[in-house]
């Protein structure tokens, strides 16, 4: 009860600071008051406080746009993740481990390197377009008469996985210097150049998601019994799947176009909150935007401020932490797995 009243609260609090932190952070230092002041003068298009134009500059071309991306991809992340361990009733069953992150990133390798004049939307198209023909794949092969096995469903994401990597591999290797550079950063992932317009498509998909995967959270706790009692309830359990899978894909596919591979948001956060809060999709689903949201803003701060003015990878500093963090997990909940 205590748990539940004070985690609202505290991670609002959470993801307002690491907002705060994330706009004062970077080379051109920014006061935590001048970073506030200059947020509410591009919501509310005034001058308030004495803020230096070009730390407003700042303020509303780079490191705002990279914080509202960071919060929407971090959210839309936890939340699929969140999905995916609860649609498979395991909580290895991530995005990226059933092959629609790497299904993305091929698709998007494919813009970047062999289509380098294309529109900037064709990037987030092609690679959601690819992570869905992925997913299908993926659950076309762990899928028959009896239902969706899950370990067809991890090795053949593992498989898919490795044949996208071979792919982006092959694209590696033909793309000259500049498309290569592009390639390599991008498949870390970063938020370094984030862009009004990937903010848009990243904030749309993240309603459109958090919406629709609310209306399903009742389904989603139907189908922790089982697919026959679920069954037996009246959800069309086929149905469900398909409509989460593709949802999924279409918030990978966006997150990876945007901001390269980020791994572990996906997978730790649903989990952590998962133990915390048990398996209600109801609570699950919404906390973990929260915390996905600020973890990813937070990580994103840690990449800016730890070798300055160089900064690393968002996509690095996830693994860094994530890694040891879920193996912790791991141990804490051995005895349950075994």
């Amino acid at each position: 009860m205590f748990l539940n009243r004070w985690l609202w609260p505290g991670l609002v609090t959470l993801l307002a600071l690491s907002c705060l932190l994330s706009v004062s952070t970077g080379p051109v230092s920014i006061s935590l008051v001048d970073a506030l002041s200059a947020v509410l003068n591009w919501a509310t298009q005034q001058n308030i406080g004495n803020i230096a134009p070009h730390e407003q500059l700042v303020v509303n071309t780079v490191r705002l746009p990279r914080t509202l991306l960071a919060l929407a991809v971090g959210a839309t992340l936890a939340q699929c993740g969140a999905v995916m361990q609860g649609l498979f009733r395991n909580p290895l069953a991530d995005p990226g481990i059933i092959g629609v992150s790497s299904g993305a990133a091929l698709g998007a390798a494919i813009c970047i390197v062999l289509l380098p004049n294309v529109n900037p939307f064709m990037i987030p198209i092609s690679a959601f377009v690819s992570g869905l023909i992925t997913t299908l794949v993926v659950y076309r092969l762990a899928s028959s008469s009896t239902g969706t096995s899950v370990v067809l469903l991890l090795l053949s994401g593992v498989a898919i996985a490795a044949l996208a990597g071979a792919g982006i591999g092959m694209l590696t290797y033909l793309a000259n210097d500049m498309a290569l550079r592009d390639l390599t950063l991008w498949q870390m992932g970063s938020i370094a150049g984030a862009q009004w317009m990937y903010v848009s498509l990243c904030l749309v998909t993240l309603a459109l998601l958090s919406w629709r995967f609310r209306q399903d959270a009742a389904a989603l706790n139907a189908l922790l019994l089982g697919e026959s009692e679920a069954r037996h309830l009246g959800i069309d359990v086929d149905k469900l799947k398909l409509r989460l899978i593709l949802l999924c894909a279409l918030g990978v596919g966006v997150s990876v176009a945007a901001t390269g591979i980020i791994g572990f948001i996906g997978l730790v956060v649903p989990h952590l909150v998962r133990m915390m809060l048990g398996p209600d999709h109801r609570q699950l689903l919404p906390i973990s935007a929260l915390l996905g949201a600020a973890l990813l803003a937070l990580a994103d701060i840690g990449a800016r401020a730890f070798l300055p003015p160089a900064e690393l990878p968002v996509g690095l500093v996830t693994a860094i932490i994530g890694a040891p963090f879920f193996i912790f997990l791991l141990l804490q909940q051995r005895s349950k797995l075994i």
